[in-house]
């Protein structure tokens, strides 16, 4: 059984002058409408490079292949939800429950914000899954809702405030993709997340209880 390799993800090369940022601006701009446009699977390198109207060569410079490419869109695109999530749920001076029910909001609405894009995205992390970043960003995820456990949760266990967090986390993350992929309205997205932040806090009441 031949060895499943891990791709190499990390850019070859940062740019360090305004030209070179604006072609790996130009090319990861490229990227997201050719993934739009074509869908993971005929995602390609030549592909991105023909729309960003540059050689192979010259994205070859910065990023080694395609899952190099795909990753740092999911980088970017994850990185902006983990900004805001950390803020709502580092916000001691709201009250535990009402930080979670702005959270679920905020995720709903990201995930149907460009849905098309982030469902393609999607498609592609399996690309790069096993790879020791993608493992560092879930990683991430862990943490940020194990710390607002402890908020939340105060008087339980480090275990039980972990499962709380795992559970919690993976709901909202099924949740969310399922919803983006309905064409909801915004009122219908919001309250959708009404309900599912609503019984989230339900469940972290009787846990406490």
């Amino acid at each position: 059984m031949a060895k499943r390799t891990t791709p190499i993800i990390s850019p070859r090369k940062q740019p360090r002058q305004d030209r070179s940022a604006r072609l790996v601006a130009d090319i990861l701009e490229a990227a997201i409408r050719v993934l739009v446009r074509d869908g993971a699977r005929r995602f390609t390198t030549a592909r991105v490079a023909e729309r960003a109207g540059i050689s192979v060569g010259s994205l070859y410079q910065y990023f080694p292949n395609k899952e190099a490419i795909l990753f740092r869109l999911q980088e970017e695109e994850r990185g902006q939800t983990m900004t805001e999530l950390r803020r709502i749920l580092g916000d001691e001076s709201v009250a535990p429950l009402e930080r979670l029910r702005a959270a679920v909001r905020m995720f709903f609405r990201s995930e149907c914000d460009e849905a098309a894009f982030r469902s393609a995205l999607e498609e592609t992390a399996p690309l790069y899954r096993e790879a020791p970043q993608a493992r560092a960003h879930s990683e991430e995820g862990r943490r940020l809702m194990e710390r607002f456990m402890s908020d939340a949760l105060p008087r339980a266990t480090p275990r039980n405030r972990a499962f709380a967090a795992d559970m919690i986390g993976t709901v909202m993350s099924a949740a969310g993709k399922a919803i983006s992929s309905q064409n909801r309205s915004r009122s219908q997205v919001d309250e959708l997340a009404a309900a599912v932040g609503e019984m989230f806090c339900l469940y972290l009441k009787a846990y406490g209880d």
